[in-house]
């Protein structure tokens, strides 16, 4: 695609505008594409200020941004006039410890990471061996505070620590630098799994089905529901007593009571989840995802709600 020059110059002026700045589906609020989402996510963990563009509020930006970096898909992302990449790009240099570098700051200094594990997780973990397993596990802990579990070898920058029965636990830098007092525990019965409980986790937005909304609504239970979803699509289908996110909709946000209970919803769960997670940061103590979304509502609830 040639790029005409007024389009090139308008995208090398957003590009200089800023030290970071990220082209990307959605704002930084409301991402409307989960690898937009998954870099802002990561960005948020390094700093307070950066600047995003739109490209769903400027088709020639949105092409011209491709044609511009030779790159094909958005998000993309440009450090000090540099591009840097996409999502997967992104993931990997913080997965390395090699993102606050790009940024141009020292790496946090790495503590001595420290976790047990209990007499049903270690059981539990030798039930679950094969016999070619090795007798280590990989604990990774993600910039959101996700885990993942699993016997794998160690690899050359792991930290190490001896958990008992003869197990290691293996993590890399940037899980180690999120593992301080972790513990993990094995609960049986019907939903039986690990259990992992970090102290240095911060609040989690929780999930909310439609059927136990609908409850909480019915009860007389005072909740604010807020829309972050387009004003075109709201206008196809919307919850009665939901308010849109716009401009208008912020200010609602901002005036309301930060112990206040607040859902977020979108068509399907993930642009509200983004969402909830960018106001849970911002202070505000009891925030939910609505599971599903409008679609999961007219699903499970409301059948008079149009699909789309």
């Amino acid at each position: 695609m040639a790029l005409d020059p007024a389009t090139h110059q308008k995208i090398e002026q957003l590009i200089a505008s800023d030290e970071v700045v990220l082209f990307m589906k959605g704002r930084r609020t409301m991402p409307q594409c989960g690898f937009s989402a998954t870099v802002v996510q990561i960005l948020n963990q390094h700093l307070e200020e950066y600047t995003t563009v739109n490209v769903l509020a400027d088709p020639e930006i949105r092409e011209g941004v491709k044609a511009f970096s030779n790159w094909p898909t958005i998000p993309q992302l440009y450090i000090k006039g540099e591009f840097v990449g996409g999502c997967d790009i992104v993931r990997d240099l913080e997965a390395k410890g090699e993102f606050q570098k790009l940024l141009g700051k020292a790496p946090a200094p790495v503590e001595q990471p420290s976790l047990t594990f209990t007499k049903a997780a270690l059981d539990a973990l030798e039930e679950a061996r094969a016999p070619s397993d090795p007798r280590s596990i990989r604990l990774e802990i993600s910039p959101t505070f996700s885990y993942g579990l699993g016997f794998e070898p160690a690899r050359p920058d792991d930290h190490a620590i001896e958990v008992g029965d003869g197990y290691t636990v293996l993590l890399d830098a940037q899980s180690a630098r999120r593992c301080r007092g972790v513990k993990v525990d094995f609960v049986g019965g019907v939903q039986a799994g690990f259990k992992i409980d970090n102290p240095l986790e911060p609040p989690k937005v929780k999930q909310l089905s439609p059927g136990e909304l609908k409850h909480r609504l019915a009860a007389g239970e005072k909740l604010a529901i807020f829309d972050v979803r387009t004003a075109d699509e709201r206008s196809r289908a919307k919850i009665d007593g939901t308010t849109l996110l716009d401009a208008a909709g912020q200010r609602v946000l901002e005036a309301t009571s930060k112990d206040q209970p607040i859902v977020f919803h979108c068509h399907h769960g993930g642009r509200s989840q983004a969402a909830a997670e960018h106001f849970l940061k911002l202070g505000y103590s009891k925030v939910y995802n609505l599971t599903g979304g409008i679609d999961a509502w007219s699903l499970e609830v409301d059948p008079a709600v149009p699909r789309y």
